[in-house]
């Protein structure tokens, strides 16, 4: 039996706006972040099956709007567009944190109306992509992006931020690329969780940012701790 899911957060009122929901927490990824601080579930083994997270779900009927697929990388498993099917047929709102490598994936469930919010995450400018990453995606992650901004769904752009890796003028880059994609909302930042393990041993992060000089007429970056 295949069990792509490291475990599940029963209960959060943080991870998806407005919404209480549960977080399945997907293991394996497709990128090596140096900040990452989900070692064990992007290195480790699945422990939950789809099986066992249907029935899961079922008992949380009623007392959840929303699932959460994160991770790892979610979108990489092989089955998860019959279960987040399944998900929504339950009347669940479905919610995708996503790195951006698969946005042929992502088109399918678009295509089906099978999504309700994602959290694109933007890993780094062009520049310092595949060294942050240790992959070579960007170019998946921007189609995804544009994906994204033509299907019109509600969603957010967020990026950790570690000093040791990515400058303020960094995210003024970072900005200005959005802008030229022609997004218009909110842009998060998160601080890195300094004192976690990481996949890369890294610094201490000095986690400040005028984030006001980030911010654009049509971009507010907003600072997440």
């Amino acid at each position: 039996m295949s069990r792509p899911i490291y475990s599940i957060t029963p209960f959060t009122l943080l991870d998806y706006p407005h919404n209480s929901a549960c977080i399945l927490w997907f293991a394996g990824c497709n990128m090596r972040c140096l900040y990452c601080y989900n070692p064990e579930i992007v290195l480790g083994k699945g422990r939950v099956s789809n099986e066992e997270t249907i029935r899961f779900l079922q008992s949380r009927q009623g007392l959840l709007d929303a699932v959460v697929f994160s991770g790892g990388e979610c979108v990489l498993h092989k089955n998860i567009i019959p279960l987040i099917e399944k998900v929504k047929e339950m009347g669940l709102k479905v919610k995708i944190d996503t790195n951006g490598s698969s946005p042929d994936i992502l088109k399918q469930l678009l295509d089906k109306n099978q999504i309700d919010y994602i959290a694109l995450d933007y890993k780094a400018p062009q520049s310092k992509f595949q060294n942050i990453t240790q992959s070579d995606l960007y170019d998946s992650f921007e189609k995804s992006l544009e994906l994204i901004l033509e299907y019109q769904i509600d969603f957010e752009v967020r990026t950790t931020y570690h000093s040791d890796l990515i400058t303020e003028e960094d995210l003024i880059e970072m900005v200005a690329f959005l802008e030229s994609k022609n997004y218009v909302g909110k842009y998060y930042i998160q601080f890195f969780k300094n004192n976690v393990n990481t996949i890369s041993k890294l610094e201490r992060s000095i986690n400040k940012i005028d984030h006001e000089k980030l911010s654009t007429p049509t971009i507010k970056v907003i600072l997440r701790e």
